[in-house]
C-alpha cells in the first residue's frame, strides 16, 4: 500500500470536469486506489464517490494504492491534482 496527501490549490475544487478527469486517469492503472478526506475512503474510480466527498479548493485529501503499480498511481494522481488538473 502507498499513500501520499495533496492539497486541492484549484478554487472550484474537484467538481464535475477535474474529477473526471480524475478518475480517467486512475483507471489507467491495474491498482485498487481510493480518496480519503476527513476518514472518509471512496473508490477513486467511482464518479459519485469522490463528487461525494465535497473537495472544495483548499482542501486536503490523501491518495491510497495498493496493487502491482501502486505507487506510479498514486504519484501520476497527485501530479494532475498539483497541476489544477492541466485547467
Amino acid at each position: 500500500m502507498f499513500s501520499k496527501e495533496v492539497t486541492v490549490n484549484n478554487q472550484k475544487g474537484l467538481y464535475a470536469r477535474p474529477a473526471t478527469s480524475f478518475i480517467q486517469k486512475a483507471n489507467e492503472f491495474k491498482s485498487t486506489v481510493w480518496v480519503e478526506k476527513e476518514e472518509r475512503r471512496v473508490n477513486a474510480k467511482s464518479l459519485l464517490g469522490i463528487l461525494s466527498l465535497g473537495i472544495t479548493g483548499g482542501s486536503k485529501m490523501t491518495i491510497i494504492a495498493e496493487g502491482s503499480d501502486e505507487q506510479e498511481a498514486v504519484m501520476a494522481l497527485v501530479e494532475l491534482v498539483s497541476s489544477n488538473f492541466n485547467e
